[in-house]
């Protein structure tokens, strides 16, 4: 008597593990573009707070011109592969990146405004729904606001 043992998988057997991992990949691909869209808008949230301090400093000594010479303010901001503001005084940016942009208003507040472009995901560069600001009101109090979509701002904003 000869016994033969079959070695393999038979074509149903494979055609069930592409089915299942086809069904695997409908429900994780959406869900990791939105944690990629989260974490960009928190590291964008991160990036544009991380200058308050610097802010602070500046308003404090009553430096309000944006610069590098004796008597301005030089936040110095770090360039963002995700954020598309221009550098706001003379510090050449690589090509890509960008920088959050600071105004000095006494009236209607100082902000910190991070516009997403460059790498960020296409959810957060929309059309008018894209960027994180901090606004500073005239007693010291920072804020944060944003315009793009809910689902993907982060947790105090």
């Amino acid at each position: 008597m000869i016994v033969q043992l079959h070695k393999g998988f038979t074509l149903i057997e494979l055609m069930i593990v592409v089915a299942i991992i086809g069904i695997l990949s409908v429900v994780a691909i959406p869900q990791y573009q939105n944690y990629i869209s989260r974490s960009q808008a928190a590291r964008g949230m991160a990036e544009a707070g991380d200058l308050k301090s610097a802010v602070e400093a500046c308003l404090g000594e009553n430096r309000t011109n944006l610069g590098t010479n004796a008597g301005d303010c030089d936040p110095a901001p770090a360039g963002s592969n995700i954020l598309s503001g221009p550098a706001q005084y003379g510090v050449a940016l690589p090509a890509g990146f960008g920088v959050p942009q600071i105004i000095f208003d006494p009236i209607n507040g100082t902000t910190i405004t991070a516009t997403f472009g460059n790498g960020a995901v296409s959810t957060l560069t929309g059309a008018g729904a894209d960027s994180i600001t901090w606004v500073r009101t005239a007693d010291g109090a920072w804020s944060c606001s944003s315009t793009i979509p809910s689902q993907y701002r982060p947790r105090g904003c």
